[in-house]
C-alpha cells in the first residue's frame, strides 16, 4: 500500500459521468482487499451517494460541516459489502437551506480539514466530486492527495476533458488520472489512464457490484485497475477479466 496516496477526489468532468457509482465501486473493491475506506459526498446538488444507503440518514455531511457539536462518527453509514474491510460513507442528504449553508467558505474549509483528518484514520478516503465550480469541490481537490477525472466514454466526455483540466489548474490542482467510464469497445478518450466498461448491474439497488467475494469479470477487473492506479497500490485479489458470455462458452 502506498503511504503517500491516502485520499483521492473522483471528479466528474460533466453531469452523468457515473462518478458516484465508480467511487462507490472503487471503495468496495478496496474493502474486498481488507481495507477500511471512507467515502465523502461533495456533490451536494445531486446528493447521489445517499442512493447507496439502505436506511435512514439522520446526520449527513452538510450538518457535519455546519454544526460543531456533530462528531464525524455520527455522519458515517456503513455500506453492506461482503468484504473483510469496511466502506463508511458520509452522504449529503439535506434541504436547500442546509446545502447552501454547507457551501460557504467556512464550511468548505472544514470539509478540507475533515478529509485530511479522516485520511489518518482510514486506509483510504474517496470523495465523490462534481465538476469543479463551487467551494466544496475546490476544497475536495485541494485537500486530497490526487485527483481522478471521470469522463463518460463518449464525444461529450472527450470535449469536456480540456475544460475540466483547465478548471483544476485555475484552483491549483492537477488531473493525475483520467478514467474513461462506461466504455464500449471503441471510445474517444485517448488520454484515459484506465478504461471502465459498463457494469452488468445497472440498478443502484444492486450496487456495489464489486463488493462481494465472487465478483469477477471485465467490470470488477477494471475497477480493480482503477483502485490500484489512483492509490498507487497493489491489490491481492483474483479478478477474472472474462465476461459472462466468455465464461459460459468456456473461453
Amino acid at each position: 500500500m502506498s503511504d503517500s496516496v491516502r485520499s483521492v477526489a473522483f471528479v466528474g468532468v460533466a453531469g452523468g459521468a457515473g462518478t458516484t457509482r465508480l467511487t462507490v465501486e472503487t471503495a468496495a473493491t478496496l474493502a474486498r482487499d481488507g481495507r477500511d475506506v471512507a467515502v465523502f459526498d461533495a456533490a451536494f446538488a445531486t446528493q447521489g451517494l445517499a442512493q447507496y444507503v439502505h436506511g435512514r440518514i439522520d446526520t449527513d455531511v452538510t450538518r457535519l460541516l455546519t454544526d460543531e457539536a456533530v462528531a464525524p462518527s455520527e455522519a458515517f453509514v456503513d455500506l453492506n459489502v461482503d468484504a473483510d474491510g469496511r466502506v463508511a460513507v458520509c452522504p449529503a442528504y439535506a434541504s436547500f437551506a442546509g446545502l447552501a449553508a454547507a457551501k460557504t467558505a467556512d464550511a468548505s474549509e472544514r470539509l478540507g480539514d475533515l478529509l485530511r483528518e479522516t485520511a489518518n484514520v482510514f486506509d483510504h478516503v474517496l470523495v465523490d466530486t462534481p465538476p469543479v465550480g463551487d467551494n466544496p469541490s475546490v476544497a475536495a481537490v485541494n485537500a486530497t492527495d490526487r485527483t481522478a477525472l471521470v469522463a463518460p466514454a463518449s464525444r461529450r466526455g472527450a470535449d469536456a476533458l480540456p475544460r475540466a483540466r483547465d478548471r483544476l489548474v485555475d484552483v491549483d490542482a492537477n488531473a493525475d488520472v483520467v478514467l474513461a467510464n462506461r466504455a464500449g469497445d471503441d471510445h474517444p478518450i485517448e488520454s484515459a489512464t484506465v478504461t471502465v466498461p459498463e457494469s452488468d448491474v445497472i440498478d443502484v439497488t444492486g450496487a456495489p457490484a464489486c463488493g462481494s467475494a465472487d465478483a469477477n469479470g471485465a467490470y470488477p477487473a477494471a475497477v480493480g485497475d482503477v483502485a490500484a492506479t489512483v492509490f498507487e497500490t497493489t491489490l491481492d485479489l483474483d479478478l477474472e477479466t472474462r465476461g459472462v458470455t466468455d465464461r459460459l462458452l468456456g473461453r
